[in-house]
């Protein structure tokens, strides 16, 4: 559901009838006749409609996270706030970048449109940018040929899809200017070679093999991957991330309904 494009509607409907009453409607109407009910609800509406609008599209806009592809980061559940101006100023609906503020970083934590359905929002870290060459070998992330730096942390378990109970072994990754946590399982391949899309834009920069994969990001391109590895659908099935899905960076967890300790706490 395109919630920008509804609220942009709403915001012509209520705008429009508020217009007509003014240049129109108000004029043929005596002084001591009130308002329609119509006008009078538009006029209400219209500020607040705006003022969600503008927040929404160029300062910070809500999600809710739907999967366990970012755990043990993002829980299912969480409340997020986005930041929707760090990598430039956009046009809300079209997407079109008109200030070019900044632009994603290592290990950034980014909210974008799935390349394969735009229509649906994704949550991933940045692990690849323009220009970079990401490996991915036995379960171990290697960036223009420096490994990223990754230190055991321990295990982590969750209940996924179907009651499955699942541990996982987690690592202390340093990516960019972040330090997070990566998990892992120790029974899952590091690619689902049968998962991977038989074509995606600029496919050819990337070769799978048994022990994993190595992507070359093409210009105006990102490489994103879920936290955890093994349950999460991302670059490596379905390719990169154009500039323009961009959405924003996460920055905070703003609610979650079962873990009130979460609330205010920021995402690394």
């Amino acid at each position: 559901m395109n919630f920008a494009l509804i609220l942009f509607i709403a915001l012509a409907i209520t705008g429009g009838i508020w217009l007509l009453d003014v240049l129109v409607l108000k004029r043929g109407r005596d002084k001591d006749t009130p308002e329609p009910l119509l006008v009078e609800y538009a006029k209400s509406f219209f500020p607040v409609i705006l003022l969600v609008f503008l927040l929404r599209s160029f300062l910070v806009e809500p999600f809710k996270i739907p999967s366990g592809s970012m755990l043990p980061t993002l829980l299912i559940g969480d409340f997020i706030l986005v930041n929707k101006y760090d990598y430039g100023v956009r046009l809300p609906i079209v997407n079109k970048k008109i200030i070019d503020i900044g632009d994603p970083k290592h290990g950034d934590v980014m909210v974008f449109r799935y390349p394969l359905d735009t229509g649906l929002d994704y949550i991933k870290r940045v692990v690849g940018l323009p220009g970079d060459t990401v490996e991915y070998i036995d379960k171990r992330l290697i960036i223009n040929g420096k490994p990223v730096e990754a230190v055991a942390a321990g295990e982590y378990s969750y209940v996924a899809n179907g009651l499955n109970y699942v541990t996982g072994k987690t690592w202390q990754e340093s990516l960019g200017e972040h330090k997070h946590i990566a998990m892992t399982q120790e029974d899952m391949p590091p690619v689902i070679t049968y998962q991977v899309a038989g074509d995606f834009p600029h496919r050819d920069n990337c070769t799978y093999n048994d022990r994993g994969f190595t992507c070359k990001v093409p210009a105006g391109y990102y490489f994103m991957m879920g936290d955890n590895r093994d349950a999460s659908n991302d670059s490596r099935y379905w390719g990169f991330v154009p500039d323009e899905n961009i959405v924003g960076r996460a920055f905070m967890i703003w609610w979650n309904f079962g873990e009130f300790s979460r609330i205010g706490h920021f995402i690394e």
